[in-house]
């Protein structure tokens, strides 16, 4: 591997480990992230012309380290902090830290509850963990959020201050704290793993961080006894569509619809680990996880695509719809239906999610029905309405394929016979 891809690769898979290590080090988010990007950047221009280091994370964390402690030294009012800093730091990072994989999981887990802080609103929450340990930009964290950027920016910024001005500690609560936090650590690792699962940018699935999100799922599973249920929940439902990834790219990297995917790819060992924790989640009543993993289990139970229950699937949209509405609920609810009644009610469920609009998947699900229903202009205008709105290129190329065979189509009606 050449330097530039080292970096690119150390960026995406670490950058999460990095920022949470670094915020421990210097105890303010915005110097951490800052020094991150100053130490990635110091990594592209050195790395090439000396090679990339023996242990390229501990090379960014300790030049990142630099360029804070050269900041706080260049600004008397944190002389008191220096002195404390420095003292409290080792010297150098030149070989790996034996507890480095524990330590790091430490401070992801300790930045994952120092944001999910119940002094933050819910959505702050979420969204300042996405940025931090996530790497995710503001873009990005809109799009999961279905608000402008320009509102989530402005989100962000204040949930920091609130952090440094409520003195919020880094670290994981003690038991009894647990609780009250959960849900936003929760709907933390559901986002990380959706971010992963279907991109913004690029490539549609980010492999990485769809590990981290289940890794980090199995951690705070562990954190109470006994295991919340839908914590158990969330990560049957992770596993669940993990196990479907191999077979959702074709090997020119293009999308494979869940009807058409080679089945026999399925990661059976995860289907498996799943099953238990999806029956343990649906005891006492299922939450919104756990019906999500009912319907992913659905899915990965059919052995092929014919074979699955869309009536049980619908039935099953209809009690999440009840627990926690939403007009991401109700999009999919909606194709389920088009599965059993056809795609016309499907397309009249779709006309009342309004707050959908600037989403596209709402006009590529339209563009879907009404292909099917053999109204081609129409479903011409919605890819187009689609690929309009759409960032991510795995996604954008499967509706350019799909406009482009809307066009062949509609020429082939308008000649003459």
């Amino acid at each position: 591997m050449d330097a530039g891809a080292a970096v690119e690769s150390l960026y995406r898979s670490d950058w999460g480990r990095i920022v949470a290590t670094l915020i421990r080090l210097v105890g303010d988010f915005d110097l951490a992230e800052e020094v991150a990007q100053e130490a990635f950047a110091a990594a592209v221009e050195q790395w090439p012309a000396t090679g990339a280091p023996e242990y390229p994370r501990a090379w960014v964390i300790q030049t990142a380290r630099h360029k804070a402690l050269d900041r706080l030294r260049r600004q008397a009012r944190y002389a008191q902090k220096l002195e404390s800093y420095v003292a409290q730091q080792p010297n150098a990072v030149t070989e790996p830290d034996p507890a480095d994989n524990y330590d790091i999981a430490d401070d992801r887990l300790r930045l994952i509850f120092t944001c999910c802080h119940p002094a933050l609103g819910l959505e702050a929450q979420v969204a300042l963990t996405l940025r931090t340990l996530c790497g995710l930009d503001t873009e990005e964290i809109a799009r999961a959020f279905l608000v402008p950027s320009a509102t989530m920016a402005q989100r962000l910024v204040r949930a920091k201050r609130k952090i440094l001005a409520a003195g919020i500690p880094y670290a994981v609560p003690e038991t009894p704290d647990l609780p009250e936090r959960l849900d936003a650590v929760l709907s933390v690792m559901y986002l990380v793993f959706n971010e992963g699962y279907a991109a913004t940018r690029g490539s549609l699935v980010r492999t990485d961080l769809c590990a981290e999100a289940i890794r980090l799922a199995r951690l705070v599973r562990g954190l109470m006894t006994p295991p919340p249920r839908e914590a158990t929940a969330l990560l049957a439902l992770m596993l669940l569509h993990d196990a479907r990834r191999e077979a959702r790219l074709d090997a020119s990297g293009d999308v494979v619809l869940l009807e058409e995917q080679d089945r026999s790819l399925w990661n059976r060992a995860s289907i498996v680990e799943a099953v238990p924790l999806v029956e343990e989640a649906f005891a006492d009543g299922p939450g919104p996880y756990a019906l999500q993993a009912a319907i992913a289990l659905e899915h990965c139970r059919a052995p092929r695509a014919a074979d699955t229950d869309w009536r049980r699937i619908v039935r099953l949209y209809d009690a999440l719809a009840q627990v926690e509405p939403s007009p991401v609920v109700l999009l999919n609810r909606a194709v389920a239906v088009a599965m059993v009644e056809g795609p016309a009610p499907a397309l009249a469920a779709l006309d009342e999610l309004t707050e959908l609009d600037s989403h596209h998947l709402l006009h590529a699900t339209r563009a879907d029905l009404q292909r099917r229903l053999g109204a081609y202009a129409d479903a011409a205008r919605s890819y187009r309405r689609a690929l309009a709105l759409v960032g991510n290129d795995t996604e954008r190329r499967f509706l350019e394929r799909r406009l482009n065979e809307m066009k062949l189509l509609i020429e082939q009606s308008e000649r003459p016979v």
